[in-house]
């Protein structure tokens, strides 16, 4: 750990009087007491003062530029506040802060930050994090617990920000101690890999938190600092169970990994969101790939719990039950969203599930108790790898239901654009230089004279990433947006010598090597400047943006790193088609899935035409429908309605900035739009304070450093 003399806590007006009464603590369904809204992670609140007939009257109440929360602004702030009591907590800036803010106003009742250093300042995972968690044990004892940039998790007063030095040591746990590699080799706490950006879970009096790590695309080793996933007590900050996604000798699983290679292989955190059933004592895991993404060479087998949703028991950390979404995972389809807990009726029959969106844009459906699929999975044979060493999977699970809702193959040619028959032409002549072979389409080589990369849907970006779902436990729907013009070609390609020991790293081999790493990588606040990273991009873990070699929508902010593995330099072969993406719309999709039945009750383009389409020569003269925009955002659901904003700057049909929509929750249709100075880059939430609905979003992208923005009706409405 570093000495007090590398730290620096700074808090500031220390006015906060308000106090929950005496008892126990219970959040209220006014408030936002977690990051996903609650345990169950169902970002919904049963409010409608902000409903259809007045959604378009919002205004905003108050804002909160970030740019002074650390040495330069950020341009990719992820946070969801909460709110609890009158008063709003949320991460900010460079530096990671925590702020607590009026409810009402806005007005800064106190800030704390710490000066980290050269540990956050090569941290794996920057910016300023998507948020915190809050504990009350109802007598006066409020407590927000974060995790810095520097992977140290910190115990605040709620009522001052000042550490509570009975919390580990001085006020932090740092959670560095305890993570290893191989076999059990301790990591430097200075340099060690190790991370996170998504908000602790608390629940009672424990607090889970996961691990994340680099993305996984051009490392220097698969003998990475392994994941995992740790419960403390929020009290004192005491390791109450360690569960270790990668298992040990002798755990359950570890003869999955084939000849012994779980001791010289790493990652496989979770880096997102964790879900709890409280009354069940039973926690959910979203696990993320093992190292590398793109070539599983050095790790044969299926690598539990790679890219499995793990539950464990919440007192003792001792699995219950797993499934596996993607064996032998070699295409960085992590398990990104959390898990959404749901009390659903199927053919008259009672059901406590888990659903979990996911990057190939299945929504996986369990019961919660057992992990018994609520509708059949099957095994599907699915193309093998041609890649030397390696021994892809020959199966992988299909979900029967819900469908698919958003396009996650690239099906051939009905897929292609079809603004005009030369456009189609066109297109069925460039995927001829790729390897497409429907869902899980492996990794190639990177070969000008063979294939120049096998062709996904999401990856890295999704799909539904990071921003993840939500549910309305009134209706039992789940509503998720997901993006459906990421096209992505995959290859690889050998490192240059000395750089890495794993065979095969993403590349090109007609190409020049680039180290790719993940969007704001040296954007910390003490990061040397000019450093690679500028923390700038198009919102999502993986958001790489739109590329020569994606069917994006070319509307990413600039500096956003590329999409998966293939080349990214424009090339006659690429995929685009006069600069548009080689895919029809729509490029993005907000679905409504019932859960009873396990069927999409409707689905909607997701946001407007992107100005690209709107003002393409290519297109001029035509009558374009909306194409809805690529991009993957979180969605808030109320009473009535579902909302969540823009992925992208627009400005043909308002000024450039964008919107925030809401959608009539049981019909799709869109009931009103407010202006945004810029794109969403975190998930919306709402509270209720004094009388007054408030919604708060995160806004940034661009030219357009973080703020989040509260927006409510007009005190005389």
């Amino acid at each position: 750990m570093a000495t007090r003399g590398t730290i620096c806590a700074i808090v500031m007006g220390i006015l906060y009087t308000a106090a929950p009464s005496p008892g126990q603590w219970r959040p209220k369904d006014t408030e936002w007491p977690t990051y996903t809204g609650d345990l169950a992670g169902t970002k919904y609140r049963p409010l409608d003062q902000i409903n259809a007939s007045n959604f378009n009257k919002l205004e905003v109440a108050w804002r909160f530029k970030t740019d002074n929360l650390g040495t330069r602004p950020e341009y990719k702030l992820e946070g969801t506040p909460l709110m609890v009591n009158g008063v709003v907590y949320a991460t900010a800036g460079t530096r990671r802060a925590v702020v607590a803010l009026e409810a009402k106003t806005g007005e800064m009742i106190w800030m704390h930050s710490l000066r980290e250093g050269m540990r956050a300042a090569i941290s794996p995972r920057q910016l300023s994090g998507r948020g915190l968690a809050f504990w009350s044990d109802g007598k006066g004892d409020d407590r927000v617990i974060y995790v810095t940039t520097g992977y140290r998790m910190v115990a605040l007063n709620a009522k001052t920000g000042q550490m509570i030095t009975s919390f580990g040591k001085e006020g932090m746990v740092d959670l560095k101690v305890g993570m290893y590699t191989g076999t059990g080799k301790p990591i430097d706490l200075e340099t060690g890999e190790a991370g996170l950006h998504s908000a602790p879970t608390v629940v009672n009096d424990v607090v889970i938190i996961g691990s994340a790590f680099k993305e996984g695309m051009t490392i220097a080793t698969h003998n990475n600092t392994k994941g995992l996933v740790r419960a403390f007590d929020v009290r004192s900050g005491k390791l109450l169970w360690t569960f270790h996604t990668i298992p040990k000798p002798g755990e359950l699983g570890n003869d999955t990994w084939e000849n012994g290679s779980w001791a010289t292989n790493g990652n496989t955190g979770v880096w997102t969101q964790i879900t709890v059933d409280a009354q069940l004592g039973l926690v959910y895991l979203p696990v993320e790939s093992p190292s590398s993404d793109f070539y599983g060479g050095e790790r044969p087998g299926n690598n539990l719990f790679g890219e499995s949703l793990v539950c464990v028991d919440l007192k003792t950390g001792q699995r219950k039950w797993h499934f596996q979404i993607v064996h032998h995972p070699i295409w960085d389809y992590d398990l990104s969203s959390a898990p959404i807990l749901a009390d659903i009726n199927v053919g008259g029959k009672a059901i406590k599930a888990v659903a979990v969106p996911t990057k190939e844009s299945f929504l996986y459906v369990f019961e919660r108790v057992t992990g018994t699929p609520v509708w059949p999975i099957d095994e599907r044979p699915v193309p093998q790898s041609d890649v030397p060493g390696e021994k892809s999977s020959p199966t992988q699970p299909f979900p029967s239901k819900p469908p698919a809702y958003s396009r996650n193959f690239l099906k051939l040619p009905d897929d292609l654009i079809d603004f005009t028959p030369e456009m189609r032409a066109d297109a069925i002549e460039r995927v001829k230089h790729y390897r497409v072979e429907g869902m899980y389409t492996p990794p190639v080589v990177g070969d000008v004279n063979k294939w120049l990369g096998g062709i996904s849907m999401g990856n890295a970006s999704g799909g539904t990433n990071w921003p993840g779902g939500g549910y309305d436990p009134e209706t039992h729907t789940v509503y998720v947006q997901a993006a459906q013009a990421y096209v992505t070609s995959v290859s690889v390609r050998k490192p240059p010598e000395g750089f890495s020991d794993i065979r095969y790293v993403a590349g090109r081999n007609d190409q020049p090597f680039r180290v790719m790493e993940g969007p704001g990588f040296g954007s910390a606040a003490d990061a040397p400047r000019g450093g690679r990273g500028s923390g700038r991009g198009a919102p999502g873990r993986g958001g790489r943006g739109a590329s020569a070699d994606t069917a994006g929508d070319g509307a990413a902010a600039p500096a956003a790193a590329p999409a998966a593995g293939a080349g990214r330099g424009a090339s006659a072969v690429g995929l685009l088609v006069q600069g548009l993406p080689i895919v029809k719309p729509p490029y993005g999709v907000i679905s409504a899935i019932q859960l009873d039945r396990g069927e999409i009750q409707w689905q909607v383009p997701f946001g407007e035409t992107p100005d690209n389409i709107r003002n393409s020569p290519a297109l001029k003269g035509k009558d374009i429908p909306n194409t809805g925009m690529n991009g993957s955002v979180g969605v808030l659901v109320t009473k009535t309605l579902v909302i969540l904003g823009d992925s992208q700057v627009t400005s043909v049909t308002h000024p450039r900035g964008a919107m925030m929509r809401a959608y009539d929750k049981a019909t799709g249709k869109e009931v009103g739009a407010v202006w945004m100075p810029a794109p969403v880059s975190g998930s919306p939430m709402t509270y209720m304070w004094q009388g007054r609905q408030y919604i708060v979003i995160a806004v940034s992208g661009g030219n357009y450093s973080g703020e989040y923005i509260a927006y409510a009706l007009p005190e005389v409405e």
